[in-house]
């Protein structure tokens, strides 16, 4: 199999959207919103040409072939996010014990779960400026924010906060699970 003499993932950003790239660290920014992530690799490089970011790497090996097309996806989810945002939707189920859904601070309460007498707390790690929690309908959850990973990790802890241990899965179903990853 021959060799690729060098890879170029050009990203090509929304209307609006600008780019700044200072010591390995790319920063889009649009309507006061911005966007940062370091970007450090030896032989891997993020350059600007004719005002969009190029991941570029001359001679790749296999890991450098996978890192540029990593680096390249988390350029496109900022531009993305910067532009649009991201909205992950959340659904509280039950069966016979209402659940009570309260975002206060950075702290989600999870109020009578299976009917226990202790609240469960989701923690919220980040400002409401980066990532938005919202309890719609008593039941649904709706996270956004502009950096995907934020957004996701979000999710996840409030999805890993209802966990329920030494019960069945398949008869126990009640929590708060992801429903939709809307982009």
């Amino acid at each position: 199999m021959g060799r690729v003499d060098h890879i170029k993932h050009v990203i090509e950003l929304e209307e609006g959207v600008s780019a700044n790239i200072a010591d390995d660290v790319v920063t889009l920014s649009s309507d006061g919103k911005s966007i940062s992530r370091e970007f450090i690799h030896r032989t891997v490089t993020v350059i600007m040409e004719d005002g969009n970011p190029v991941v570029y790497c001359d001679v790749p090996r296999r890991k450098e072939k996978a890192i540029c097309g990593t680096w390249a996806a988390h350029l496109r989810n900022m531009n993305k996010g910067i532009s649009s945002g991201f909205e992950y939707r959340l659904k509280a189920v039950y069966s016979h014990f209402p659940m009570t859904l309260k975002v206060e601070g950075s702290v989600l309460t999870i109020t009578n779960l299976f009917g226990e007498r202790v609240p469960r707390r989701a923690e919220l790690p980040w400002t409401p400026a980066e990532v938005n929690v919202k309890v719609e309908n008593k039941t649904d959850v709706v996270v956004s924010g502009a950096d995907r990973e934020k957004v996701g990790q979000t999710s996840a802890n409030i999805e890993r906060a209802c966990r329920i241990r030494r019960r069945d899965r398949r008869v126990f179903q009640d929590g708060v699970y992801i429903v939709s990853k809307g982009e």
